[in-house]
């Protein structure tokens, strides 16, 4: 028995789950879809130093999939700034002004490839994500053409409650009427990895950032691959598994 089938069968058995019966696998965006954390991470770090808050560009990768007013409200709390809804708002504006300006992120290695696997096998990919920025979704369809309409996504503007509370996943699990022992869920930052569990969600991460391996296994990760590329390579035998 390989190590994905060992995670799996620990994961239904935790969770006294049935057999898996796959029908959809819900994407993360960020560092999952497109390589735009670096710009998301030097964008924050920028304009939050313009405002007299400090946030590193490494620890701008901890509060990935966060609501931007969270992330915001976390970096106030710990310098003792209160700030006003109107100032954080104005604040969430410029880092997306900021974000908009650098050079457009190309797309992760291996994740149209992957998603073309997905929707070959018949499973339907869904985007669960706490992003956001509006440029971005709006070149999903050109980086991946048909494959994300409005019904098969969960973003920022669909919940009250960024990750890591488990509500992006669960309203995913509720707008693809799936059960969790029928998708799986391909992340890649700790805050993502801990809402789906918290959904009742097996997930597997792609390390494609600057966090070590160890940072995401803590986080909860039942699987972890360097990449896409080597997902690639694993999918049709997880899949194989999943069905089996």
């Amino acid at each position: 028995m390989s190590n994905i089938e060992q995670a799996i069968r620990a994961f239904l058995a935790n969770n006294q789950y049935p057999k898996f019966d796959l029908k959809s696998v819900f994407f993360d965006m960020d560092g999952v879809l497109f390589d735009s954390m670096p710009n998301h991470a030097l964008s924050w770090h920028t304009v939050m130093k313009a405002y007299g808050l400090f946030l590193p560009c490494e620890e701008a990768y901890l509060h990935e999939g966060r609501k931007g007013d969270e992330t915001i409200k976390i970096v106030c709390s710990r310098q003792g700034i209160r700030l006003s809804d109107e100032e954080i708002k104005d604040i969430y504006g410029k880092k997306t002004e900021f974000f908009n300006t650098l050079p457009k992120p190309e797309r992760i290695a291996g994740s149209l490839e992957l998603l073309k696997q997905v929707m070959d096998d018949g499973i339907i990919p869904m985007l669960v994500t706490g992003s956001g920025q509006v440029a971005l979704l709006d070149s999903l369809n050109v980086h991946f053409p048909g494959i994300f309409q409005k019904e098969r996504m969960i973003t920022a503007f669909d919940v009250d409650l960024g990750k890591p509370h488990p509500e992006p996943y669960l309203k995913a699990l509720a707008k693809g009427n799936v059960k969790p022992w029928e998708t799986i869920v391909i992340e890649n930052a700790p805050l993502g990895i801990e809402a789906a569990h918290r959904a009742g969600l097996f997930v597997i991460v792609v390390n494609t950032g600057p966090l070590p391996d160890s940072c995401l296994w803590e986080a909860g990760a039942n699987f972890l691959y360097s990449g896409m590329p080597e997902l690639n390579q694993a999918w049709s035998g997880i899949v194989r598994y999943l069905r089996g």
